[in-house]
């Protein structure tokens, strides 16, 4: 049996929609298959939220871009936007029986030294891991009952 899809939206699919990606695969397993898209995907998945997942030990470095349209198809069964805009342009997928909206800031919209631009990077994979991580073991949890 093919395990329930949760796909996590943002408008470019560079940077929140990744990080939420890599700590929630992490956090569910093998459980659920979770994916990232974009409304307006960037093509390239931001060097500084590749390094920032790595110093917590989640390789995202092989993720890619990618459009929402992508998934139309797939049975998807929770949609979790993870900024303002793609929650307006989301569309209702076939099958889709939940949907969460937990916006973060932008961290490729940090400016400074790199280390600085770092420290946002930082600040805001760690808040998407706290909202995250409680999700997957609420949703672990839910199917051991």
């Amino acid at each position: 049996m093919t395990p329930p899809t949760i796909l996590i939206l943002c408008t470019g699919n560079s940077c929140r929609s990744h990080l939420a990606e890599g700590l929630l695969r992490a956090a569910l397993g093998d459980s659920f298959r979770v994916e990232s898209a974009g409304s307006k995907p960037a093509g390239y998945v931001h060097p500084l939220g590749i390094r920032a997942m790595a110093e917590v030990g989640i390789d995202i470095s092989a993720h890619h871009s990618k459009h929402l349209d992508e998934f139309l198809t797939d049975n998807v069964e929770t949609v979790i936007t993870v900024c303002g805009n793609a929650d307006q342009v989301c569309p209702v997928f076939p099958g889709q029986m939940n949907r969460h909206h937990w916006p973060f800031d932008d961290p490729a919209h940090a400016t400074g030294s790199e280390e600085e631009q770092m420290a946002v990077f930082r600040r805001v994979r760690d808040e998407i891991a706290r909202v995250f991580q409680a999700y997957a073991a609420g949703r672990l949890d839910a199917l051991k009952g």
